[in-house]
């Protein structure tokens, strides 16, 4: 599904990512880990072509995306759910109003809004906070509410960069665990994250990274070592 063949990034002097190489399959779930300006946003940034790269190629079911036309990005980005540790939220809409947004800005139709907001509600285990606002939901419930918007599109792949950073150790927990109930049902996922304590426990694929953007270590049930 996803192809990263010698990929470096550069910013004048600096080396944001060298000559990273590695694949992922379709339904894998990947953990990418290092330390801060190891290069793991930098991967991100290259999946979701808000960077290109300087150098190598990156592809996604044998398609070189940053050779993408500028008209075809919008439906491209569609196809990948991004979470990130701050939430990103509406404070002015409500829960329903936070995940509908998402798809209205794609134009789609208040029937179609009004039937598939309920059921990402319901997958991400939030829906009896529908009509509540952001300020009134803990860091648990509003980083679901972001899962949830993120799924909006059906997207065939969900990257959650440090979607724990802000959350306590319970929620922290109950995160991973929809992130886990989410790759179960057929999604790939690549969860960015330091948090060593969560890589130990999940013992998916590791891995890590190390600066200045190299990756130093692939495991296929790693731990954060």
């Amino acid at each position: 599904m996803i192809k990263f063949k010698n990929v470096s990034k550069r910013y004048g002097e600096i080396v944001a990512l060298d000559r990273a190489s590695f694949e992922i399959q379709p339904e894998e779930f990947v953990t990418i880990v290092g330390e801060s300006g190891a290069g793991k946003s930098t991967i991100v940034r290259l999946l979701t072509t808000e960077e290109k790269p300087t150098s190598g190629v990156v592809t996604i079911n044998n398609r070189n995306i940053h050779e993408l036309k500028r008209r075809h990005l919008p439906y491209f980005r569609r196809q990948i759910g991004v979470v990130y540790q701050d939430f990103k939220l509406l404070e002015s809409k409500t829960v329903f109003e936070n995940v509908a947004f998402a798809m209205e800005t794609s134009e789609k139709s208040d029937e179609e809004i009004e039937r598939e907001v309920p059921k990402i509600l319901e997958l991400v285990d939030i829906a009896d906070k529908a009509n509540n606002f952001p300020r009134e939901l803990s860091g648990g419930e509003k980083q679901r509410v972001a899962i949830a918007r993120a799924l909006v599109f059906k997207p065939r792949l969900l990257i959650a960069d440090e979607p724990t950073g802000n959350l306590d150790d319970r929620n922290s927990q109950e995160i991973i665990n929809l992130l886990l109930k989410i790759n179960r049902l057929g999604t790939t996922v690549i969860l960015v994250t330091h948090e060593r304590s969560i890589v130990d426990r999940i013992r998916r694929r590791v891995i890590k990274m190390v600066k200045p953007g190299r990756i130093v270590k692939d495991s296929r049930k790693g731990k954060y070592t």
